[in-house]
């Protein structure tokens, strides 16, 4: 697999509704998508086409439907956003985007001990 799209905020609410339950009709995206997002029938076919044209997600026509199907694996894009997203409002550091989330977010006791086992595992590479 070649290059990875740039995938907007909304496309990627859109691309985890085909991954979690793909192949998806443009109906049932709508229903699903539709009245969480306040968009219309039209938005969604929008947001549809456009992935399509980007090479994200791909269909096959079935009667007079057509059914989506992610065209690229969710692990790559998320990889990618992430990796984009480190590198454009961190400069790249690793190390200042986990300390801002870990100041600014709220941790379960169980998610602070994977934490310390991940560092711990982390150093000891």
């Amino acid at each position: 697999m070649g290059e990875q799209p740039d995938i907007s905020n909304a496309e990627w609410q859109v691309m985890n509704a085909v991954w979690e339950g793909q192949p998806v009709t443009a109906g049932e995206l709508i229903k699903v998508l539709g009245p969480a997002n306040g968009w219309s029938a039209a938005t969604v076919r929008t947001f549809l086409h456009r992935l399509v044209k980007k090479g994200a997600l791909e269909y096959e026509q079935d009667g007079n439907r057509y059914l989506y199907s992610a065209a690229i694996s969710k692990q790559r894009s998320v990889k990618q956003a992430s990796r984009s997203f480190l590198s454009s409002v961190f400069g790249g550091e690793t190390g200042s985007l986990v300390t801002h989330f870990v100041k600014a977010g709220k941790l379960t006791s169980e998610e602070i001990d994977e934490l310390r086992r991940l560092l711990q595992e982390k150093e000891s590479k």
